[in-house]
């Protein structure tokens, strides 16, 4: 079973001076302006490429450590997952970091660790990052 998602961005003038507003398909999150200043000065209240693939992939994370934390017998009470993506004007995306900490009963710190990098093998953004960007994490299993 597949599944298509989808956003529609309208771009209205040159690179430097235009903005575009974007909306995805479902409704679930407001339209949005994106600017090239968005993308290099991070003003307030708009939003880049970047940004949105920081909350996907944030997102996507999530899932696949919640899923396998519950496979394995430890399902999470709670996961926060920052994903920070750097951009560099003319290079392109060149990282995501991801600052992961967990709530898990019972878990151990080790065990932990490990869920975490198998989660980074199992997420789909990150298996579509790969080999294109640097990925990191760094994970913390609150008491």
């Amino acid at each position: 079973m597949s599944s298509e998602s989808s956003a529609t961005t309208v771009w209205e003038g040159d690179l430097i001076g235009g903005s575009g507003k974007t909306l995805a398909a479902s409704g679930a999150l407001p339209e949005v302006e994106v600017t090239w200043k968005a993308r290099t000065t991070r003003p307030s209240e708009k939003t880049s490429p970047e940004e949105l693939l920081a909350a996907a992939h944030a997102s996507c994370y999530s899932m696949a450590l919640a899923n396998g934390l519950a496979e394995a017998g430890s399902p999470p009470e709670r996961l926060t997952t920052t994903a920070t993506v750097t951009f560099v004007p003319g290079e392109g995306v060149k990282s995501s970091n991801l600052e992961v900490a967990g709530k898990v009963p019972g878990l151990q710190a080790a065990a932990f660790d490990e869920a975490t990098k198998v989660a980074g093998e199992e997420c789909p953004i990150s298996q579509a990052l790969k080999g294109n960007v640097d990925i990191s994490v760094s994970a913390t299993l609150e008491g």
